[in-house]
């Protein structure tokens, strides 16, 4: 049985993606590198150190990826106050804790960003440690998040639960079953098929079906 749960928590327990979306889009706009918002939303959940040269190739992370990268924290930070939790981040927490999980959260966000999610899901008190994009030099969907924030708790083996397809490519590295909720947009298939063995609408409904997924209460 696995004893650790992992968290991603922008797009899965707060929505953020398309304030990230917009971010970027306006990011890349300050360097007359146009993308459709479509095509940057397809990318939302992969690390900003890998999104960049995804998007726009390897010559505009080489000319201006940091640029960029500090243009879309500029860009994003007026959305924060938009933010809000998805109905069940809470109660999700608590249930999971409750069955005896310990509970991570793997983000490759700023840590000020971080913070303020932490505030909206009371994730002080509900997690036992997070990450943040200082804590791996490559982030999703490269393993190396998964892998701290099961260090960080001393966990044995973990669930990873995500909404994007970057979240299962990084499990499926990690060698850790996938638990996908479609807060992120992404179709059923399209979660399976990066390797989410169980896709559930949102959160709500991924808490009444725990009992079928690895984070089933323990005998």
């Amino acid at each position: 049985m696995p004893d650790t749960a992992i968290l991603d928590i922008d797009g899965t327990l707060v929505d953020t993606n398309y304030q990230h979306a917009l971010a970027w889009f306006r990011a890349f706009g300050r360097y007359d590198v146009w993308l459709p918002l479509w095509r940057i939303h397809r990318h939302i959940g992969m690390g900003g150190d890998q999104l960049v040269a995804a998007l726009a190739g390897d010559e505009a992370e080489q000319r201006h990826g940091d640029a960029l990268r500090d243009a879309w924290v500029e860009e994003f930070d007026p959305f924060i106050d938009e933010v809000r939790p998805f109905d069940g981040a809470t109660e999700l927490l608590d249930e999971l804790g409750g069955r005896g999980f310990t509970v991570v959260l793997a983000s490759s966000g700023k840590p000020q960003h971080v913070e303020h999610f932490l505030d909206l899901i009371d994730g002080w008190s509900r997690c036992r440690a997070w990450t943040t994009s200082e804590d791996v030099e490559a982030t999703k969907p490269a393993l190396d998040l998964l892998q701290v924030a099961l260090d960080k708790v001393g966990g044995g083996s973990g669930v990873a639960v995500g909404d994007s397809t970057w979240d299962f490519l990084a499990a499926g590295r990690a060698g850790m079953p996938g638990v996908a909720v479609r807060t992120g947009g992404f179709s059923p298939e399209e979660l399976r098929e990066a390797g989410a063995a169980h896709v559930f609408d949102s959160l709500t409904e991924l808490i009444a079906g725990l009992d079928r997924t690895p984070l089933r209460a323990p005998p």
